[in-house]
């Protein structure tokens, strides 16, 4: 058993930059890979990127690709969302989850372990 718990988030402005975390508790940790999600108003949530257990491979959506960094440490039990150059667009709740499924194109698979709670990411124009 897994559990998230997500930080960060906030208010931006257009061209800055936030960093989202999320402290999963339990030993197992770390033969779990994990991934960063996000929803909008009206959209179906979305998988941008995907980080493996075991090699730590990374996986993103087009859209993000260059912008945004996942990132782990194993021994902090911590997920990491670096965000650059935010755009308006971006504006979502966006979650954590984990998952023992990881497919080597498009990274994290369900069925997913645990969420987080979810944490609210606003980049005004």
């Amino acid at each position: 058993q897994v559990q998230l718990v997500q930080s960060g988030g906030g208010l931006v402005q257009a061209g800055g930059s936030l960093r989202l975390s999320c402290v999963a508790s339990g030993r197992t940790y770390s033969s779990y890979s994990m991934g960063w999600f996000r929803q909008a108003p009206g959209k179906e949530r979305e998988l941008l990127a995907s980080i493996s257990a075991s090699t730590s491979r990374t996986n993103y959506v087009d859209s993000v690709k260059g912008r945004f960094t996942i990132s782990r440490d194993n021994s902090g039990n911590t997920v990491y969302l670096q965000m650059n150059i935010l755009k308006p667009e971006d504006t979502a709740m966006y979650y954590c989850a984990a998952s023992r499924s990881y497919s080597f194109f498009t990274g994290l698979m369900p069925p997913y372990a645990a969420w987080g709670q979810g944490a609210q990411v606003t980049v005004s124009s």
